[in-house]
């Protein structure tokens, strides 16, 4: 390759690994596998090599790929959380082991857990503080999050000071609950478990790591005062006999066969583990070995990490199964004869949608390319050999589970069942009306809603306020106490805001928002089911795509006929907004931070009681940021526009 053309292509590779790193480690949302990546990482070091004049100080090469968001404030991290180098064979890994002396060294070698790296700081004994890596010079404060992981210890019997890494991560049966429940919510299901376990990591609300049960393995003390040590291994024994949840298996070999049969050994075993990892760690015993070997800008000089080959398997296509998900969302699955991917049995495999199958030109009879994305979520990757008279698949033109029409948007890929009654989206409707931010009826979670499904009580989301309690209190694990308390959380709802039931009924575009707006402007469920589309356009922050659909679901009969049994069973149907004063009319308030004594929820309804607007975000159309601790990117925003910054105080002394 000329240097033109390596500089562009250097070039190229650059941007492309730095967009990827974001996706991964910002915003974890990954849009390409492991080993696509690393096989860009390996072409660029290669292209580095051969023209190091083209290499830049931020190339992906030289740096950790994550970096601290502002949902946090940042950590700096004494000891710097370096990353890895990669090998991809035992010719590689043997290259590595030959530079090391093994006179001076025993190896240890350990299972990669795929997660989120995290490092956990203790002073006297007690857990203080908690941080993610970021950089791996800076890093962000989740201690609050941490804390809700049951295998982290809270208190330990070592009084000295104290910083470890582990990685955290969800377990395999976790990430799978969390898909089925986002999918019954109409969410889009979190790709793999590395992603869910730093995605969870990341929330505002620490009880979500809690409800998501995440996990945590410590594979390293990174800072250490009262006490010495000589070998890596003999810190991982100090660590378990504390209390941490260490590796599962570490073990310490002599030489490169003992390591490379290791390494097949946790190769091999990595389908029957109820986690997920990625590779296998090799690394220098001896601590004043590796303190000699030092490190380079991003990798430790006595450490790499060996990467397994993802598994690919062909077979032949049967037949294609249409699911209908919860949201009415027609998925095709591949049906296939069985074969073996990272150590279980599959015969089923996702095709993504019609989009997916036209561009790979799948048709049943076709031999395919089959593996599991992150080990974990079976999926086709093409057709390696088209049968004779092979004809690409069609998508039907109907509802399998009801029969009903099927359409596309034209900004979607995804074919839905038109009628909203659908037997396979009345499971999602009910955990949507039922949940928090709608009429927030607690103790009506997913299991009970399909307890009362399977036991035929309910068929609709108006039957939830005509429940037989009898025939309730006779359903598994539920008693008396039961039974009261969910028939007090149903009867609390019907007291709700019209804006809640309005964005509990689940119509399209509608969310929260949107709700409250509706019910401020008309008032009444009886003044929207008599607008029209013109009327609901004419509502401030409505679009024709909001007061269509808004149109098109109060038109209907079926939803007439909804709302008066709703209205007879005692639900409310008007809004409760108290408008005290106008004093903010035509102000609009963006509130950032933490604030002492309300939560943002609450401020915000003060600000509307007044007549004023809330944003979530930070414009020239402003009036007020209303900051609190930790504000971060919209007070910069603020001030770089001029607009007015006020505190908590400040705010009482405007609602007095």
């Amino acid at each position: 390759m000329d240097k033109i053309s390596a500089q562009n292509r250097i070039k190229e590779l650059v941007d492309v690994l730095k967009y990827h790193n974001r996706k991964y480690y910002i915003e974890d949302a990954p849009e390409i596998e492991d080993f696509e990546y690393d096989a860009l990482l390996r072409e660029l070091e290669n292209l580095e090599a051969e023209f190091p004049e083209f290499k830049a100080e931020d190339s992906p090469t030289q740096m950790v790929g994550g970096a601290a968001l502002k949902l946090f404030s940042e950590v700096q991290h004494t000891v710097k959380m370096e990353s890895l180098q990669d090998v991809f064979s035992f010719e590689e890994l043997r290259a590595f082991i030959s530079k090391l002396d093994l006179s001076k060294t025993a190896l240890s070698v350990e299972p990669k857990i795929d997660g989120l790296s995290v490092s956990l700081e203790y002073r006297d004994g007690l857990f203080f503080r908690g941080s993610t890596r970021g950089d791996g010079v800076t890093g962000e404060d989740v201690t609050a999050n941490l804390m809700q992981i049951k295998a982290i210890p809270k208190a330990i019997k070592f009084m000295g000071e104290l910083e470890v890494r582990g990685e955290v991560y969800m377990p395999r049966d976790s990430f799978l609950k969390l898909r089925e429940r986002q999918e019954l919510l109409g969410e889009a299901p979190a790709k793999n478990p590395r992603n869910a376990a730093a995605g969870t990591l990341r929330q505002k609300n620490s009880q979500i790591v809690k409800e998501r049960e995440l996990d945590i393995f410590i594979f390293n003390i990174q800072r250490v005062v009262g006490k010495e040590f000589s070998s890596h291994i003999e810190t991982l024994d100090f660590l378990t006999d504390l209390g941490f949840h260490t590796l599962p298996t570490y073990l310490r070999c002599n030489t490169a066969d003992e390591v490379v049969n290791e390494v097949e050994r946790i190769g091999q075993s990595r389908g029957g583990l109820p986690f997920d990892i990625d590779g296998a760690v090799i690394k220098a015993d001896n601590l004043a070995y590796r303190e000699v070997l030092g490190s380079t800008s991003k990798f430790p000089k006595w450490a790499v990490a060996f990467k397994y080959p993802p598994e690919e398997k062909q077979t032949i296509l049967k037949e294609i199964e249409i699911n209908v998900g919860r949201t009415g969302a027609l998925t095709p699955t591949a049906i296939f004869d069985p074969i073996q991917l990272a150590g279980t049995t599959v015969s089923r495999a996702t095709l993504h949608n019609e989009d997916f199958i036209t561009s790979k030109e799948i048709g049943i009879g076709d031999t395919i390319i089959v593996r599991k994305a992150g080990d974990i979520i079976p999926e086709v990757l093409a057709v390696a050999k088209h049968c004779e008279n092979s004809e690409i698949y069609k998508m039907p033109q109907i509802c399998p589970s009801c029969n009903s029409p099927v359409f596309r948007e034209d900004d979607e890929a995804v074919i839905r069942c038109t009628n909203a009654d659908c037997p396979a989206q009345l499971l999602r409707h009910l955990i949507h009306f039922t949940s928090r931010d709608a009429m927030d009826i607690e103790g009506l979670g997913p299991a009970m809603l399909e307890q009362l499904l399977d036991a035929d009580l309910i068929h609709n989301i108006v039957d939830i306020y005509d429940l037989d309690y009898e025939k309730v209190a006779t359903l598994e694990r539920t008693g008396e106490k039961t039974v009261e308390n969910l028939k007090n959380a149903i009867e609390k709802s019907k007291e709700n805001d019209l804006s809640k039931l309005l964005f509990a009924l689940g119509i399209r575009h509608i969310g929260a928002k949107a709700g409250k707006l509706l019910s401020e402007h008309f008032g009444d469920i009886d003044a929207i089911l008599n607008a029209s589309a013109n009327d609901f356009e004419k509502i401030e922050g409505f679009g024709s795509i909001l007061a269509q659909s808004a149109a098109d679901f109060f038109s209907l009969n079926d939803t007439k006929e909804m709302i008066d049994r709703l209205k007879v069973l005692g639900v409310n149907t008007k809004s409760l907004k108290e408008v005290k004063d106008n004093r903010f009319a035509g102000m609009t308030f963006v509130l950032t931070g933490t604030l002492p004594t309300y939560q943002r929820s609450e401020a915000a309804a003060i600000i509307e009681s007044f007549g004023g607007k809330t944003s979530s975000s930070v414009s020239k159309k402003t009036s007020i940021v209303l900051a609190g601790e930790d504000a971060g990117s919209k007070l910069t925003k603020a001030n770089q526009l001029g607009i007015k910054v006020i505190n908590e105080q400040e705010f009482n002394e405007l609602i007095k």
